[in-house]
């Protein structure tokens, strides 16, 4: 099902760029201290800069926005990293409201625009082939329904909090998360609640505590 844009509203944070507040789960899609500061450290910084491979495969938890495919896409583009990324969302935003975000431009990176609005175009479940080394296959389905890629060298945690979603954040679903990883594998999140913590831990990941973004003192690295 897709969001209609009247359940949707976009704001401004402190960094300067957008995010947006979903009315249906009350909740922002990024922090209000910066959404692109907040993706860049928490899945670029602890999550891309801890994997020591030239080539890539990333799950992502939540397209939302797709500012943190754009930011992959971006890392490809100037590292040359080759990156297979997979992305699941079972709520896609209206294209109207994705072009109200000015991402590309304060990324530096004015050139990417269309290509980030038809990140959000195209269809589902069909690999796209964005940049010669930056793959994108996106999932309309939810996190328990999917079928997962094998092999995942990083995973992108970026679902909505357990106050709002707490079926996204069971043990089941980091169980399955786990069975589907290299040795290895990092799973990076801004969320850092102890029974979070513990549901990781549980399912045989090792979690630590490290300093978050702007506005968070905590968030999560677990590594298989």
């Amino acid at each position: 099902m897709d969001l209609q844009s009247d359940s949707i509203r976009v704001e401004r944070t402190k960094d300067g760029s957008a995010t947006l507040y979903s009315k249906k789960y009350n909740s922002h899609y990024h922090s209000t201290y910066g959404a692109i500061q907040e993706s860049r450290h928490v899945f670029i910084g602890e999550g891309m800069s801890r994997c020591a491979k030239s080539n890539l495969k990333i799950l992502e938890v939540g397209f939302g926005t797709g500012l943190n495919a754009l930011l992959s896409l971006s890392e490809a583009i100037d590292s040359g990293l080759s990156i297979d990324y997979h992305s699941i969302e079972l709520h896609p935003l209206p294209v109207e409201i994705i072009k109200k975000l000015d991402y590309c431009c304060q990324i530096g990176k004015p050139q990417l625009k269309e290509t980030f609005y038809s990140m959000h175009e195209y269809p589902w479940d069909a690999i796209q082939d964005i940049q010669d080394n930056f793959k994108l296959t996106k999932y309309h389905v939810g996190l328990s329904e999917s079928e997962m890629p094998e092999k995942i060298d990083l995973v992108f945690y970026d679902a909505f909090g357990p106050g709002s979603q707490p079926e996204l954040w069971d043990v089941s679903i980091f169980k399955k998360i786990y069975s589907k990883m290299s040795t290895g594998g990092v799973l990076t999140t801004y969320c850092s609640k102890g029974d979070v913590r513990r549901a990781m831990i549980s399912v045989g990941f090792k979690v630590e505590k490290v300093p978050g973004p702007p506005g968070k003192r905590e968030m999560l690295v677990a590594t298989k």
